[in-house]
């Protein structure tokens, strides 16, 4: 381990001060379980700019930029409840990529903080399993910009799956993305999509679709509002591979639990793919049922790798050595580590 990575993985006060006083915290007063997806919680507590609020009390600057040219990027990470407690899955991972998009942006960021607040909030709150959105944006002042991290209680798959996503799979339809919108979303998490992203998830919905695929005019499938797109085809799992698309995490892991491989895929390609199923923080491996009016079937690949993701990350093991893109997991916060291939 290089002497950067030492640097990176020694725990800090801080940190080791949250993990003694875990047990010792009251936590909010219980909620009814939630149905799914994102839901409220009476005054949850937020993480702001080295503070901690009730929900309602943080204030943002009528004046930032991420209210006024979507200057802002944010990223989105699971706590899992695990025999040794909640742990988040892959946060040295989803850390690095908000700070290269922040780079990109021209944000400051202090992913040592970031990280410790991440965890922070997940206790503070009494919550197992759970999402965790941690945003940077920049102030009204030129060179200050603020950062954010929320939690709220994230649903069982058992049920029904993330985002009111059930579990049997969902109905997509694909959408077409013109090479201005596409240059104008480059692939980083940006407080604002483009707007016809936007459009084209509107109008799916309003057909009785829950998710619309992207292609770009030559065919070339991109990916889906917040997820990437994978296909069984020969029984090899294959991701779809496209500059546009966001270099997903979760896409990562599932081809190293699978052996599987990237490469361009056409509309056609899934059209007769064997299976299709999404991957991301929120969708972790969701069956595609239907696209544009034809049936897969609930396939035994998709079905082995839900069950292998699910043990992957409630298991409890970890490894703060390592993270899953090959980055330190910042300032010692407990961080899940898995080989992928290369």
């Amino acid at each position: 381990m290089t002497e950067q990575n030492a640097q990176h993985t020694a725990a800090t006060p801080a940190t080791e001060t949250s993990r003694k006083n875990a047990d010792q915290r009251a936590p909010l007063a219980a909620a009814p379980a939630p149905a799914s997806g994102w839901t409220t919680r009476q005054e949850p507590w937020l993480w702001m700019d080295g503070r901690f609020f009730a929900g309602d009390a943080a204030r943002i600057p009528a004046l930032s930029g991420a209210l006024h040219d979507r200057r802002g990027v944010w990223e989105g990470v699971r706590a899992y409840a695990t025999p040794n407690g909640p742990r988040l899955f892959a946060l040295g991972a989803h850390l690095e990529r908000l700070r290269r998009g922040a780079e990109r942006l021209g944000l400051t960021t202090d992913l040592e903080a970031l990280g410790w607040a991440c965890e922070e909030i997940v206790f503070r709150n009494g919550y197992d399993d759970a999402h965790v959105r941690v945003l940077l944006f920049p102030g009204p002042m030129p060179g200050a910009s603020h950062a954010a991290a929320v939690a709220r209680p994230w649903a069982s798959q058992d049920a029904e799956g993330p985002e009111g996503r059930p579990t049997s799979g969902v109905r997509a339809t694909f959408a077409i993305l013109a090479a201005s919108a596409r240059t104008d979303h480059p692939p980083l998490k940006r407080t604002g999509p483009c707007p016809q992203r936007i459009f084209a998830q509107r109008d799916a919905a309003a057909a009785g679709f829950d998710e619309a695929i992207f292609f770009d005019p030559e065919g070339r499938v991109i990916d889906a509002a917040g997820a990437n797109v994978c296909a069984v085809i020969d029984g090899e799992v294959v991701a779809a591979a496209h500059p546009d698309a966001l270099p997903g995490i979760t896409r990562r892991v599932v081809l190293g639990l699978a052996g599987g491989s990237e490469r361009a895929l056409r509309r056609e390609d899934l059209l007769s793919a064997e299976e299709v199923f999404l991957t991301g923080t929120s969708a972790e491996i969701t069956p595609v049922r239907e696209l544009d009016g034809v049936r897969y079937a609930d396939g035994p690949v998709t079905r082995r790798l839900r069950g292998e993701y699910q043990s992957l990350v409630r298991g409890g093991a970890r490894d703060e050595t390592e993270s899953l893109d090959g980055f330190p997991p910042p300032c010692g916060v407990a961080c899940y580590a898995t080989q992928v291939a290369p």
